[in-house]
């Protein structure tokens, strides 16, 4: 049967949506990957060097551009001030040979010549009365030291509106007391000047421009190569020993480190193996032993015996089993760790697992009159589901259990719960609640554990995750230190994170756990 128009106008549209989906999902991880990379680019070390770099190179190119700023404005105003001074020196030379009329003649022949020069003349009485010049008054300006004057004056361009410019000039007293004014218009040495500075700052900007831009590339190629080399020790922890450092093969410094790294991974995946064998032929050849002990001690627990002797035997059997326990669980650990589990794992969801840890403990934690609750995402307010009196299970499955799914190894995942259930009905009070729940947050999942019992001190809540490490000092209590050890390797295996925390009062364990759902 062949599909009409309405289905093909369906499936594409279905295919247009699932495009749209990927490419968001690609453009989304690209990006996540980018500003990752950014962030290291920024915080690494060898862009704080460019950094530094860029600071000597600017450095270096201000006491350049500075240099030659001062040998060229610096030196066409000292060569200005020089031209103000022969000219003050021919003047005076003048009036000493020709008198007042000789310099006034030779003062009007100068502007005359170029009225709108640059230059600049001012003769004036002993009370200021100019007697020939280009300038209306004597500038308000008191001279310095050395006779040194500038001041701002207007004039006239092409019958234009008058223009205001620097000027820079030199008082001279003549003879009877006359004052000589000879200057040079700066407008030309300020243009000069500006196009200088100009020129500074944008050499500074591209400078560090090109700098900041050199700094960026140079960093981004080595923090691409050093976030392969994390990358890799991320996943060598998570325990795949298989793994190796990628050269790039161009016999540079990375590619030395890469092959030494390689060669030290390969030596520890080695030594590994061989302490994984040893750990195999130690359980192969103390185990059974103890096995064929246990059994024998069972043996001898049937036979005819007093009531004394009976009794040694339970003992002897109890203290073959702990020795037995223990091993297995070292045992346990090691493989964990080995990241050896990771073929088993699977998308599962946690309320389920949470219900069978608490269904195997209802027995044990109600002979301590305790309840166990079971919470599920987005836990509301109902009463508890199959509650018994004194003890038992109390359920609040709210919200969509179904929406919150995790990427892990179940068996794993049910006995570091179970590790943590137990600890918690060994140390909550008769008549205590433990709490399991099971939250959704972003990309993880959260399983936690809380009793209302005494708690970890916070300086030990380190410490209890070490292997053998007890609270308890005089090591009365039963255990061997190990059920937390074995949830941390657990937690290290699924890349999640293991916190405990007050719960106010008692205890809360949390594992946060990515979900990385696969899509089936």
């Amino acid at each position: 049967m062949l599909a009409g128009p309405g289905a093909c106008r369906a499936w594409r549209s279905l295919h247009a949506a699932w495009k749209r989906h990927w490419l968001s999902a690609s453009l989304e991880t690209r990006l996540s990957q980018w500003r990752r990379t950014s962030h290291f680019t920024l915080t690494s070390s060898t862009f704080r060097l460019a950094l530094l770099y860029m600071l000597l190179v600017g450095v270096s190119v201000a006491i350049l551009l500075g240099f030659l700023y001062w040998s060229t404005a610096g030196y066409m105003a000292r060569q200005t001030d020089a031209t103000i001074g022969a000219e003050i020196q021919g003047l005076a030379e003048q009036y000493r040979r020709r008198g007042l009329a000789g310099l006034s003649n030779l003062i009007a022949e100068r502007i005359a010549r170029d009225p709108q020069g640059a230059s600049i003349y001012l003769l004036t009485q002993p009370n200021g009365t100019p007697i020939i010049g280009n300038l209306d008054s004597w500038p308000a300006v008191a001279p310095d030291a050395e006779g040194w004057v500038e001041f701002r004056t207007q004039q006239e361009l092409s019958g234009k509106a008058r223009v205001e410019h620097e000027t820079r000039a030199k008082v001279f007293r003549l003879r009877g007391d006359l004052r000589l004014l000879v200057g040079r218009d700066a407008r030309e040495l300020s243009a000069i000047r500006q196009l200088v500075l100009d020129a500074i700052g944008w050499g500074l900007a591209i400078t560090v421009g090109l700098a900041l831009l050199g700094g960026w590339l140079m960093s981004a190629g080595i923090a691409r190569r050093l976030d392969v080399i994390n990358q890799v020790s991320r996943e060598i922890m998570r325990g795949d020993l298989s793994r190796r450092v990628p050269s790039a093969g161009t016999s540079d410094d990375f590619d030395q480190l890469a092959a030494n790294l390689n060669q030290m991974l390969e030596r520890i995946e080695a030594l590994m193996l061989s302490l994984r064998q040893v750990s195999d032929n130690i359980a192969h050849d103390l185990r059974t032993p103890l096995s064929r002990l246990r059994h024998r001690l069972e043996l001898l627990r049937g036979s005819a015996l007093d009531d004394e002797a009976r009794a040694e035997v339970e003992i002897a059997i109890a203290d073959a089993d702990e020795l037995l326990s223990a091993f297995n669980a070292l045992l346990r650990i090691a493989h964990i760790e080995a990241g050896s589990r990771r073929a088993a794992f699977a998308d599962l969801d946690p309320l389920p697992l949470l219900r069978d840890v608490a269904e195997l403990y209802e027995p044990l934690a109600a002979e301590s009159q305790q309840v166990i609750a079971v919470v599920g995402v987005g836990g509301g307010t109902g009463g508890a589901v199959g509650a018994k009196s004194g003890g038992g299970i109390g359920v609040d499955a709210g919200g969509d259990t179904g929406a919150c799914r995790l990427h892990a190894d179940r068996d794993l995942l049910f006995q570091a719960l179970a590790n943590l259930v137990d600890n918690a009905i060994k140390h909550t009070p008769e008549g205590g609640h433990i709490r399991l729940r099971a939250d959704c947050a972003g990309e993880t999942v959260e399983l936690s554990v809380s009793d209302d019992g005494p708690g970890i001190p916070p300086e030990l809540r380190e410490k209890v995750l070490q292997r053998f490490f007890r609270i308890d000092a005089s090591r009365a209590a039963p255990g061997h230190g190990l059920g937390l050890s074995l949830v941390q390797a657990v937690a290290q295996l699924h890349g999640a994170s293991l916190n405990l925390e007050d719960a106010e009062p008692g205890l809360r364990v949390r594992l946060c756990l990515p979900k990385r759902t696969t899509v089936g």
